[in-house]
């Protein structure tokens, strides 16, 4: 049975301390905090008084973006978080109707310690492609939550959650980054919904995966291939894991009931899984994490250190390939094409993406990229390949804009283009603060949604978007036109009758 969010349930509350920023988010600011902030060495007034220039820009901006959803969006949600999300995940499709389908989403709720932070599982309306109206889409309340969001379940996750990816063999599995070394691994359909209340205790994981050393916050990845997981942290290592023997034989069907996770006789403690390899390359953190589309034992690594490295678990724990200078900055993701295996993309606090191609790059630490892609103003926070089309990316940043790039039209650049960036074709601007993470829906290719942690403008809470442009700007422009042709001739038909 669904249950609609808590209104008021974890608002801030005195007395509590906020910990130090985290580096691609930071906690809401309770009601004890500053009431300024400090930014780029110059004071800004959180409550009252003068707006600053910054966020008057900000705002500008947005009440531009607004005014044309109508023309560039086909569907667009927009949810209030009470709490930042710090990640976003589509999970299984749950329901075919004929205007809309039902399915999962994993969100999470990073608060300031007066309630539990918790794993959210939420139950998503998705508006099927040319059936919302254009006044409905344009017309929502920036301070409400969604109708098309239902929170399902609550999980009491033991720390906050930093990120979360679903088995692609069967999404009802997840794994979640936190603040300590362990990857905790959950079966969402058997864990109990929970209440999060302060001092409730922390829901108990299915399966804990242990290897690190010290905190892995942000790189996780699962493989597309073989229930293997993948994980990266401060320790500077990469580690590989096989959950393959602590899944049924159920797990491999996304639709089974019951428990996929094998169950241990001991109730009160959650099993653990050692590492299947722990590879040593990076000096110093390691930001993300990604596996080959087509084999289970490549996957590659950036962190903190500049750096991209392939690895081969077939020929040991050493780095096959090490691109020394991929970036300027430190790198905070990579992803590899789900369709060609050959293109990797980065994104970086030096504000680009890069496309590599890894027949490009020696063994030597020598790499070029196939391209720069310059369109953001502020770190990139992640990247991620279309389901749908093999040129087409998108990457998110900390200026609050998720780009929409195909890596085909940068020779194509036409006059009417000339001042934006090559390859850049769509603009999504309905965030005001860093958009921390995003996701392509692999059941409907066009559909993203994607999270801001808006603690920057408001002083707490983040933004949840679920979105589809119009599919006028990216379905080939011969096809378009013929189909506007079409439309003009019918009304230029109606027009002249009686």
């Amino acid at each position: 049975m669904e249950s609609d969010e808590a209104a008021a349930a974890g608002s801030p509350s005195g007395g509590t301390v906020t910990p130090a920023p985290k580096k691609r988010g930071r906690k809401p600011k309770s009601k004890d905090d500053s009431q300024t902030q400090q930014s780029g060495g110059k004071m800004k007034e959180s409550s009252g008084g003068k707006v600053t220039k910054t966020k008057q820009s900000v705002d500008d901006k947005y009440t531009q973006w607004k005014g044309l959803v109508p023309i560039l969006y086909d569907w667009l949600a927009n949810h209030n978080l009470v709490w930042p999300s710090l990640s976003c995940r589509w999970g299984p499709q749950l329901e075919q109707a004929t205007y809309k389908n039902r399915q999962r989403l994993y969100l999470s709720e990073q608060t300031d310690g007066s309630v539990p932070n918790t794993l959210v599982i939420a139950n998503c309306e998705v508006v099927k492609p040319r059936v919302a109206a254009a006044e409905h889409i344009s017309q929502f309340n920036e301070e409400a939550r969604s109708p098309f969001v239902k929170k399902y379940k609550t999980i009491i996750h033991p720390g906050e959650v930093n990120r979360i990816r679903e088995l692609p063999q069967n999404s009802k599995i997840i794994a979640t980054h936190t603040d300590s070394p362990d990857v905790l691994i959950w079966d969402v359909d058997t864990q109990p919904n929970r209440h999060a209340v302060l001092g409730a205790a922390s829901s108990r994981p299915d399966l804990i995966l242990t290897g690190h050393q010290d905190n892995a916050e942000f790189a996780l990845a699962m493989c597309p291939t073989e229930p293997f997981v993948l994980s990266g942290g401060k320790d500077k290592s990469v580690v590989l894991w096989s959950i393959q023997d602590h899944i049924t034989t159920a797990g491999t069907d996304s639709k089974s009931s019951g428990s996929i996770i094998k169950q241990t006789g001991d109730k009160t403690e959650s099993p653990s899984v050692g590492p299947r390899g722990v590879y040593h390359g990076h000096d110093d953190t390691v930001e993300d994490v990604a596996f080959s589309p087509t084999n289970a034992q490549e996957f590659c690594s950036v962190g903190d250190d500049s750096c991209l490295i392939l690895w081969d678990a077939r020929t040991g724990t050493n780095p096959v390939t090490k691109v020394e200078k991929a970036h300027d900055a430190d790198v905070h993701c990579v992803d590899w094409n789900p369709h060609d295996d050959n293109l990797i993309l980065t994104g970086s606090a030096d504000n680009t993406v890069r496309l590599y191609d890894r027949r490009n790059l020696t063994s030597n630490g020598v790499g070029t990229p196939i391209y720069k892609f310059e369109g953001h103003k502020a770190a990139v926070l992640c990247v991620q390949w279309s389901p749908d089309k093999s040129s087409v990316f998108g990457s998110s940043a900390e200026d609050g804009l998720l780009n929409i790039w195909d890596y085909d039209r940068v020779s194509k650049k036409s006059d009417r283009a000339a001042k934006s960036p090559a390859g850049l074709f769509f603009q999504h601007a309905g965030h005001r603060d860093k958009v921390v993470d995003f996701h392509w829906n692999a059941e409907d290719p066009w559909t993203i949604v994607s999270v801001s942690d808006d603690c920057e403008t408001t002083g707490g809470g983040g933004t949840l978007q679920i979105w589809r442009m119009s599919d006028l700007i990216y379905r080939p422009e011969e096809e378009v036109l013929a189909e506007l042709e079409n439309f003009k001739s019918h009304v230029m038909t109606c027009a002249s009758k009686p």
